[in-house]
């Protein structure tokens, strides 16, 4: 894989259904190194630390390949690195080839796969649609999130070199397909306890689907 853009941005106000809500989801392309630490890259932060950023949100990654999906999708807009919100625009495989644990270095830092993005309600600002949440949900290209597990320096055209991959983990397509599922098929339940065992998905994640398994069974 290959680090196409890094994309930073601050909390600004912006009004949206008769409401200021402050955001962080325009980001924009940074030239030159930018460091990578625990929380975020230099230059950018999170609006609402309840829902977005943290240890295991520090950076998120939108493959460059879906951009041409949006822009069929929608035709009318000027889609640039960072219109999704991601830190990362990359150039790489689909996330059913992407794994929870999967580790990279990049530049000289290195990060790991921890969860699929679940879009808020500030996808449908950035995109003034509020049909857009469910519209990317449903597009099965969500993208990913990173934890930094060795701070570094990262700049547009880096590699994103694996060092290693979890033998028991699954893919991140799989992981929004089994939060969206209304009902949970006998392999479907395998799967949901199969993640039970993924180091790098999250208690958070983990708690959801023992709720989510035993409302459906299985």
């Amino acid at each position: 894989m290959k680090l196409i853009s890094v994309n930073c941005g601050l909390p600004k106000e912006v009004l949206w259904c008769g409401k200021t809500v402050t955001t962080s989801i325009y980001k924009y392309p940074v030239e030159g190194r930018v460091p990578l630490r625990t929380l975020n890259l230099d230059g950018d932060r999170q609006s609402d630390l309840t829902v977005h950023g943290g240890t295991h949100k520090a950076v998120y990654c939108y493959q460059v390949a879906h951009y041409d999906y949006w822009k069929a999708e929608l035709p009318d807009r000027t889609l640039l690195p960072g219109a999704f919100g991601e830190n990362f625009t990359i150039e790489g495989p689909a996330d059913d080839s992407i794994y929870i644990g999967d580790r990279f270095a990049v530049g000289s830092a290195e990060v790991v796969v921890t969860q699929p993005r679940l879009p808020c309600y500030k996808l449908g600002i950035r995109f003034e649609s509020g049909d857009m949440i469910k519209r990317f949900l449903e597009s099965g290209r969500t993208g990913f999130y990173l934890a930094v597990t060795r701070e570094g320096e990262v700049g547009a055209g880096d590699d994103l070199a694996m060092l290693s991959r979890d033998p028991r983990s699954i893919p991140i397509s799989e992981i929004t397909r089994l939060y969206v599922a209304k009902r949970f098929e006998p392999d479907d339940a395998a799967m949901v306890r199969r993640a039970f065992e993924v180091e790098a998905l999250t208690d958070s994640w983990k708690e959801y689907f023992r709720e989510k398994l035993a409302r459906l069974g299985g």
